[in-house]
């Protein structure tokens, strides 16, 4: 007689069984497939599984077969879509769905020059690094090289600047084919994600630090252990439901952070959404010092120094309690903490 209790508790699905019933959402119960932002949402989704090396079972995609079946019409009637059209396609390709269409729809973009249409170096990067992906195309030498120019200018990282933090990540991210090949980053590219990282830390911005802990990893180096310890703790605070309010949800900022576990090892994809939607809620998290910094040095006028140890007690007044625990945290992160505040405070511009 077997003394074994069961108390009916619903099994934990395992990280797969999340993932397909997460992609499931994004292709059938967002959006519809005709909006622009189902084409976002989903080539986001689909290149952080397959650039992670999602193992998923061949019934996962299918609720994307007739969109991919329908890639050759769309491309050629939505021809400035090319980018999302061409990730969707090679993504899916990887993931198990289909092969060849990738191959076949990277030549015609070639062949239409629509990479030429693009006045933006890192939207020629991306495209670049899609048709390659295929064997179409070449690498353009002067274009990686303004790249690298434009990452190693590392003082442009010092200020808040969220577009050009998320230039630098991507970047990152084309040149080392996502963790695929090494991007060979210059000594000033490195302090270039230090700086953002710093910046985004004292920001308490989880998407943008999530995305730098991402490319110093593509880039061979390990990111700081307070702020993947601060990341982690923090991903307990998504909550996943059927529905919610009308507009933006937190679904990029839980795609970043579960695509970052993958690399760091840690638990990914918490929660288990409900199959007929998907409403990611986020916990509000703590107030980063950041903003409080930059009005207190620019308050200060010719009297701001940029030496952090004679700023150190006055800046600690200014942020608070909450302020002080964040920024000593940041002081702690990283090495080169002085020669950031040496720019961050413009003391002798």
């Amino acid at each position: 007689m077997s003394n074994v209790v069961s108390l009916g508790l619903p099994r934990r699905l395992d990280l797969a069984e999340r993932q397909t019933v997460l992609i499931g959402n994004f292709a059938c119960n967002r959006r519809s497939p005709d909006d622009v932002f189902w084409l976002k949402e989903n080539a986001e989704v689909l290149n952080v599984l397959a650039s992670s090396g999602a193992m998923l079972p061949e019934s996962a995609l299918t609720p994307y077969r007739r969109v991919y079946d329908g890639l050759d019409e769309r491309l050629r009637f939505f021809p400035q879509y090319y980018r999302f059209l061409l990730s969707i396609c090679l993504d899916l390709e990887d993931l198990g769905l289909g092969s060849g269409k990738g191959t076949e729809l990277c030549r015609w973009v070639a062949k239409m020059g629509l990479v030429e249409a693009e006045l933006s170096d890192l939207q020629r990067a991306e495209a670049q690094r899609l048709l390659k992906r295929r064997g179409v195309g070449s690498e353009d030498v002067m274009l990686t090289e303004r790249l690298h120019r434009f990452i190693n200018r590392s003082e442009t990282f010092t200020l808040p600047n969220k577009k050009a933090a998320y230039e630098l990540t991507h970047i990152v991210f084309y040149l080392s084919d996502y963790g695929l090949v090494d991007p060979h980053l210059e000594d000033a590219a490195i302090a270039s994600l230090e700086f953002a990282g710093l910046l985004a830390y004292l920001d308490q911005d989880i998407d943008l630090l999530a995305e730098i802990c991402v490319a110093m990893r593509f880039a061979g180096k390990r990111p700081s252990a307070i702020w993947e310890d601060w990341i982690a703790q923090e991903m307990g605070g998504f909550v996943l439901k059927a529905d919610g309010p009308k507009g933006s949800d937190a679904y990029h900022e839980y795609l970043v952070t579960c695509w970052w576990a993958q690399f760091a090892d840690r638990p990914s994809f918490p929660g288990e959404a409900c199959s007929t939607g998907l409403y990611v809620a986020r916990h509000a998290a703590r107030k980063g010092p950041l903003r409080a910094m930059s009005e207190y040095m620019f308050h200060l006028g010719p009297a701001r120094s940029n030496d952090w140890s004679q700023m150190r007690a006055a800046m600690t007044d200014a942020v608070g309690q909450d302020g002080e625990d964040i920024l000593s945290g940041a002081e702690q992160s990283s090495d080169r903490f002085d020669a950031f505040f040496e720019s961050f405070a413009r003391a002798d511009v």
